[in-house]
């Protein structure tokens, strides 16, 4: 199964060559080119991860995108892509998990992706198996007690 990527970014160019990249590289990929049409598309559609550009309709947009994935049920990883890496740690505290800074080789990008979603795939099992291990384990217990 093909993972699944959201780019937003509204600059048309960027769109079209990382689309072709990803593409390229095994992802199927979806396209907005506003955070307004990111996040309609993160309500209707599911997707393994969302990279979005940080300065479209004003100067956060790209948090307004991260901000909507961070609701969806089915948990993308997050990224946001910028040429103005001077963003200090804030994008952490609005909630992506990466920062991808623009211009990115091929094969940087590539490489950070796959981590990226191999760490959040990770971190969604564990968060998985901690709620059951909670609710085993006071059965077991009260077994090991009867």
């Amino acid at each position: 199964m093909k993972r699944r990527i959201l780019l937003v970014d509204d600059e048309l160019a960027i769109l079209l060559t990382l689309k072709a990249i990803l593409e390229m590289n095994g992802f199927e990929v979806e396209t907005a080119s506003s955070a307004r049409e990111g996040i309609k598309k993160l309500e209707k559609n599911a997707y393994n991860m969302v990279i979005t550009d940080m300065r479209m309709e004003h100067e956060t947009a790209g948090y307004d995108v991260i901000r909507a994935a961070k609701q969806q049920p089915y948990n993308p990883a997050t990224s946001i892509l910028t040429a103005y890496p001077s963003l200090g740690s804030e994008w952490k505290s609005e909630g992506a998990q990466s920062l991808l800074v623009k211009p990115v080789n091929t094969g940087d990008l590539l490489r950070q992706i796959e981590a990226l979603l191999i760490a959040h795939e990770d971190a969604k099992q564990r968060q998985a198996v901690s709620p059951q291990k909670a609710t085993k384990s006071p059965r077991a217990e009260a077994r090991k007690a009867g």
